[in-house]
């Protein structure tokens, strides 16, 4: 039997909750540096991870050596002074203590070395190169960084500190549950997890993780709905004498060339644009036709897989079946124009994250 909650992230905007310029402009430079030792220790963290795999290779000169990596005092054969998980936080935390607050060290351990055992069978083979984090790496740090959350009438933002920085939300025109998510927190309703601090572009960015209940409807899992996924229909399904179709190619495929032949025009028409700021200024049309396209698709898909799970629960089907979906993979993989322009693997974990949540077990044939 699956688990009874569920996790779900939300992006969210942030803002410097301070009154003057200088106070944001330190606010800044913290989350930055925090940034920036962050990305230095997620490497550290990595190396010494796979340092320590590979020690088995190393002794393959000598014979009868004795070893495993755990604590020495606990384990006979053990050749480290601790446990192999705090060796690793060890590291991290004498070289930057007193630079970064020691519960993102904590969370950011944790998490490479989660990922690290998931992928270590793969590194062990060479098919998956050893993960290399970047300057922009978003930081983790656990639920009890924030203090004091709450709903703030004047300013129509939750506000919170992250350790010792004010923050406060901007949702703007929110269209989405991230108002909602943020009130259940509030109330007690639902639970916050290890959650993620993102730089971008002078902009700070909150990547909150939320844990809650699935959602009940009653379902039965002896009701089976099959649903097939193409080009001409983006989702066709079936329960008992009920059919849907949802979408279709005029709405979908025609949309999204069109706004190809449009983005080809603007490359076409690009030589001739005023130079201003060289190549951004001349490829501003051709970025903005890129956005549109991407952000077209990802509402479609949102919109077809969402209706998909409102006819299942509408049907009590218990059971979901994507017929054929490897094989239309497969024929996706070898067909250029159907690689360019349908996305198969992104409608499939977007039915499987909604199926998930409403308690609907998943079967891709």
């Amino acid at each position: 039997m699956g688990k009874e909650t569920i996790k779900l992230t939300r992006k969210i905007q942030l803002k410097v909750d301070t009154p003057t310029k200088a106070e944001k402009t330190v606010v800044y430079d913290t989350l930055y540096r925090w940034q920036n030792r962050s990305f230095r220790a997620a490497n550290l963290i990595i190396s010494h991870l796979y340092v320590q795999e590979r020690i088995k290779e190393f002794f393959y000169l000598s014979e009868g050596i004795r070893y495993k990596l755990a604590d020495e005092k606990k384990t006979e054969e053990g050749i480290l002074n601790r446990s192999k998980m705090n060796c690793t936080y060890r590291v991290v935390s004498d070289r930057f203590k007193g630079e970064i607050p020691t519960n993102i060290l904590a969370n950011l351990n944790n998490t490479i070395i989660n990922n690290f055992r998931n992928n270590l069978p793969e590194y062990s083979r060479g098919e998956r190169s050893l993960a290399n984090f970047k300057k922009n790496i978003a930081f983790p740090f656990g639920p009890v960084a924030i203090h004091g959350l709450s709903y703030n009438e004047e300013q129509n933002a939750f506000c919170f500190r992250l350790f010792s920085i004010p923050l406060k939300t901007y949702l703007g025109k929110d269209h989405t549950d991230k108002r909602k998510l943020l009130e259940q927190l509030v109330a007690g309703e639902i639970k916050l997890c290890t959650s993620r601090i993102q730089l971008k572009k002078q902009k700070i960015y909150w990547l909150a993780t939320f844990e809650f209940q699935k959602e009940k409807h009653g379902l039965k899992p002896e009701v089976v709905a099959e649903a097939s996924l193409s080009l001409e229909y983006p989702i066709t399904v079936k329960s008992g004498n009920a059919t849907l179709c949802i979408g279709n190619r005029e709405e979908f495929l025609y949309r999204r060339l069109a706004i190809q032949a449009a983005q080809k025009r603007a490359q076409s028409g690009a030589t001739f644009c005023r130079p201003g700021k060289g190549y951004k200024r001349k490829t501003k049309a051709v970025k903005t036709f890129y956005e549109l396209e991407k952000n077209y698709v990802s509402n479609r898909l949102h919109v077809y897989s969402r209706k998909l799970i409102d006819f299942c629960v509408k049907q009590q089907a218990g059971t979901l079946i994507l017929l054929d979906q490897e094989a239309k993979i497969e024929t996706a993989q070898q067909e250029a124009f159907v690689l360019r322009n349908w996305n198969y693997y992104e409608l499939t974990k977007k039915i499987e994250y909604k199926a998930n949540k409403a308690g609907i077990e998943l079967v891709i044939g």
